[in-house]
Formats: C-alpha cells, sequence, structure tokens
C-alpha cells in the first residue's frame, strides 16, 4: 500500500467506501498523476499573468490538424443515448433518491459546485453513491415518510471536483489528495463493477477544464483506472463542462483528447461569465452588467454556446444546455408561471439550437424542459444528426463582452450557507451555488476596480459594498465568517482565483 492516511473520522459506513483497497487505488492516481496536475496549474497561472500583461486568446495554431480533420468519438452507451434532460444536484440522501425518481433521463450527482466539502459531506457522499449505484438506496425522514427508488430511475451520472481543489482529510505521503483523484477514485473503485451489471456504466461530467492538456490528464488518468480494475478501453466515458472562457477556444482538442472516453459538451453557462471576469479582470472593456443581464441572447453568450452545438455535432458527440436554476414556488403562482415561462422559452431557445439535451436543478422543471426537447426531439433520442454548418465564430465573438450591455445579497448569504455545510441553497427563488456566488464576489470586484456606477449614480466602491453587507448582517441573512470571507473575495487587492480555495480553509 502506499502510505494513505485519512485525517479524520471514518464513522458508520464511511470505512466501507474509503476502505483500504480503495485508498490504495487513489493513492496511486495520486501519485502517478499529481505532479503533473500541480505542472497544468502553473500553466493556468501563467495565462492568466498573459493575460493581465494585455495578451488575448485565440484558437491554437499548434492544433489547426485536429480542428481541420474529420474524426468522431464513440457512439454514446446505449442509457445515455437520450439525455433530453437532466436533473442535477449534491450527492444528498434524499436528494439522490428525488433526483433518480424525477422523470429526468439522467441524474448528475454533484460532489463539486453544490457540495460543501466538509468531511461528513464527502464520506457521506461516497456513500450514497454506492447505494445509488446498487439500486438499494433509501432513506427515512425524520417525519418517518421513507423513500425509495422506482423501477426506472434516471442514469447516474458523478462529477467530482475539479483538478484546482485538493481535500486536506486524505493524504498521499504526507500531501493533500487531489480532490478530483479522491472523488473519482473512490467513485470509480466502488462502482465501476456494480454500474455495469446492472447495465450502465461509471459516466462523469468533468469540471472546470481550462485546456485539452487538461483534458489529456483526465483520459490519462481513465485510462490508468480501466487498467487497474480490469476494465475495457472506453468503459468509462465523460461529459466536459465547457465553463471557461480558455476552454471555450479548444473544444476540439478537448473532445479529441479524452477519445473513446468523450460522450459530449455541456454549456456551465455561470462559471462562464464568472470566467470571463476573472480571465480579463483588469481590463475595462471586460466590464459586465448584473449577471441578470448577461442571459444566454447576448451576442457573445450565443457565440460560446452555438460553437459548442456545432463542434459537438461535427465530433458526433452530444450538446448539453445549461441550468435551469429556478425553484418553483407555490407562494406566488403568478410570480412562479413567470418565472417558468421564462424557462421554458430558455430551454425551446436550447432545443432549437440544436442542443441534444439540459439541465434543471428542481423535480418540478423536469416536465418543463422535456416538453420543450419533445416538441423538437420527437421519438429521437437526440438531434446529433443535425450539423451545425451555418455557425461561424471567431475568436472576436468569443470575447465580445461588450456585447452584454446580481441580485443583492446573493453572494453573501451563499457563503453562508456553503460555510454550514450546504453547497446548494434556494436564494430568491433560484439554485444558488458556487459558479453563482463566484459572479456575484467578481463582478463587485471587477466594479470597484473599474469605478461602475449604479443606476443611482452612486459608485461602487468598497464602503458602498461594506455598507451593504452589514445590512444583509442587520437581516440575519449571513453570519460574521461569511461577511469575512465575502470581503475577502470581493474587496482585497489580490483576486482569489476561486471563492472555494479561501472558503475551505473555514470549513471544520
Amino acid at each position: 500500500m502506499h502510505r494513505v492516511e485519512v485525517a479524520a473520522p471514518l464513522e458508520n459506513r464511511a470505512a466501507e467506501a474509503l476502505s483500504p483497497p480503495a485508498l490504495d487505488f487513489v493513492g496511486r492516481l495520486h501519485r502517478r498523476f499529481d505532479d503533473t496536475r500541480r505542472w497544468l496549474l502553473q500553466a493556468r497561472a501563467e495565462r492568466r499573468a498573459r493575460l493581465a500583461a494585455g495578451g488575448s486568446l485565440d484558437f491554437l495554431a499548434s492544433t489547426n490538424a485536429v480542428r481541420a480533420d474529420d474524426w468522431t468519438v464513440p457512439a454514446p452507451p446505449d442509457d445515455l443515448r437520450d439525455r433530453r434532460v437532466e436533473i442535477t444536484g449534491p450527492a444528498d440522501r434524499k436528494m439522490i433518491i428525488n433526483a433518480l425518481n424525477s422523470g429526468a433521463k439522467a441524474f448528475m450527482a454533484d460532489l463539486e459546485d453544490s457540495l460543501s466539502p466538509t468531511w461528513a459531506n464527502v464520506a457521506a457522499a461516497q456513500v450514497n453513491l454506492i447505494d445509488a449505484a446498487a439500486g438499494t438506496i433509501d432513506f427515512e425522514g425524520p417525519d418517518g415518510r421513507r423513500y425509495a427508488l422506482d423501477d426506472d430511475p434516471a442514469v447516474l451520472i458523478v462529477r467530482p471536483r475539479g483538478w484546482h481543489l485538493t481535500d486536506r482529510h486524505v493524504l498521499v505521503d504526507g500531501r493533500q489528495v487531489s480532490a478530483s483523484l479522491l472523488d473519482f477514485g473512490l467513485f470509480a473503485f466502488n462502482n465501476a463493477r456494480t454500474l455495469l451489471e446492472r447495465g450502465s456504466g461509471p459516466y462523469l461530467y468533468l469540471p472546470k477544464l481550462e485546456s485539452h492538456l487538461e483534458a489529456r490528464l483526465w483520459n490519462d488518468v481513465l485510462l490508468a483506472a480501466q487498467e487497474e480494475l480490469g476494465l475495457d478501453r472506453g468503459t468509462i466515458r465523460a461529459t466536459v463542462l465547457i465553463e471557461t472562457v480558455p476552454a471555450a477556444f479548444e473544444m476540439d482538442e478537448i473532445l479529441h483528447e479524452l477519445r473513446e472516453h468523450a460522450l459530449g459538451l455541456n454549456a456551465g453557462r455561470w462559471d462562464y461569465i464568472f470566467s470571463m471576469i476573472k480571465c480579463f479582470r483588469e481590463r475595462p472593456e471586460f466590464v459586465l452588467p448584473d449577471r441578470a443581464a448577461v442571459t444566454m441572447t447576448v451576442p457573445f453568450m450565443r457565440a460560446y454556446t452555438e460553437l459548442l452545438v456545432r463542434t459537438c455535432h461535427r465530433r458526433g458527440a452530444h450538446a448539453m444546455g445549461g441550468m435551469a436554476a429556478l425553484i418553483p414556488s407555490r407562494a406566488d403562482p403568478e410570480a412562479n408561471e413567470r418565472a417558468v415561462t421564462g424557462v421554458r422559452a430558455d430551454k425551446a431557445r436550447e432545443a432549437g439550437d440544436g442542443f441534444d439535451g439540459t439541465w434543471v436543478a428542481h423535480p418540478d422543471l423536469v416536465p418543463v424542459a422535456r416538453e420543450e426537447f419533445d416538441r423538437v426531439l420527437g421519438e429521437r433520442p437526440n438531434q446529433v444528426d443535425r450539423r451545425r454548418d451555418d455557425v461561424e465564430v471567431g475568436a472576436s465573438d468569443l470575447l465580445d463582452a461588450a456585447s452584454a450591455g446580481g441580485r443583492r445579497g446573493v453572494g453573501l448569504r451563499y457563503i453562508s450557507a456553503w460555510l454550514s455545510g450546504n453547497g446548494a441553497a434556494a436564494i430568491h427563488g433560484l439554485m444558488e451555488d458556487a459558479a453563482t456566488a463566484e459572479i456575484a464576489r467578481s463582478q463587485v470586484w471587477q466594479w470597484i476596480h473599474h469605478g461602475v456606477t449604479l443606476p443611482s449614480g452612486e459608485a461602487v466602491t468598497p464602503a458602498l459594498v461594506r455598507r451593504i453587507v452589514a445590512e444583509d448582517m442587520e437581516r440575519g441573512d449571513a453570519e460574521d465568517a461569511a461577511r469575512a470571507l465575502f470581503e475577502q473575495a470581493a474587496l482585497d487587492e489580490d483576486f482569489p482565483e476561486f471563492l472555494t480555495l479561501p472558503a475551505y480553509e473555514r470549513l471544520p
């Protein structure tokens, strides 16, 4: 065994999920691939420095042949040919059951943006995935109500944490383990065989990639895992979230690097907006309006999504649409219907543009989204055969932030929920996660540094932000720890690359 130490209690069934053989498997992956992961993170920092110095992004000259050649990814497995509606949420036990029973085609169990990575949450998620993969997951609520899987549950997909994160509770040779390798390694080791025996497979969503070299690393990890577990090449299949601006310039290359493991790409809209701010935060021409005004129809967002559909369908891959974060409310039927009407329009646009499926955050939105995709797809499982050869997108289209033209308190209230162990918080009728909190705090930082003026004529300054935060505190919207973290992330001169990095240090 490699020297793998769990610096946290293994309570209840955690010892089952984090067994010595499973930890040894994670340790081998970490020892083999962590140096490359660290090198890639350094490459991210170097690219950011070039952008800060006035550089730009463009399609890579070195990979022209990849973009020009005719190649395709393998056909999807039978249980993922039709993905017209997928539901996402944290790997909470009750949430998993309700999501798998929601009528969606697939459920993405999220170990990343909507999971606050307390040790209790991380360990429980792996236990829950074991039971979900086996089809035996159940739950009894405090009121005595029992939850269990229906006869035809959704397909399980898992999103591990991104390359930039580590987990301090598991040490390999004294070094914090890559959170990506921990999440993936435990899931694959514990569940790959079970899923295959039940007619499915180990399916992934890969987050936060910024280059095809990061996709190459994932491909190497998947090859090594399959070899160690005695699985055929291509057994593990992955959909990549295109949620960073650098990745939007390398979509062909990312699919190409994943080769037989590639399933498709997803338009991770909220993190994409955050990435636009983060990449070009020093540049006044990239100042964005409030996130509510940065809709999917503004030119730079439309260029990104249409290029994603064109790229995927040219390569025989699925193009998956973005998240409908609405949390339906029965308290105000009229307001709720207006919001649902907006979701319908968004999903109708996606289906009409050629997407093969989409995401929702709440079971009540599954039939809403499904109706719009049914209208376009009919009995077909997808529309991969619809080539979008009419789409022509250049670098200037992807970077046209000026074409775009928060809701107060969202960032602070989400941080408070995250620190208390809740990574998916319903705020103002929307499901907020780390991605939307990143937009909130990064926009505040951007507006301060570029002297943005509000419609009232008041300039956005640190003093104004602190006053608004104090008002939120007086209303009881957050705790002192959340206030300190938000002010650090939004007001410090140095911009934290990810809100979750300083936030993780404050978790118990």
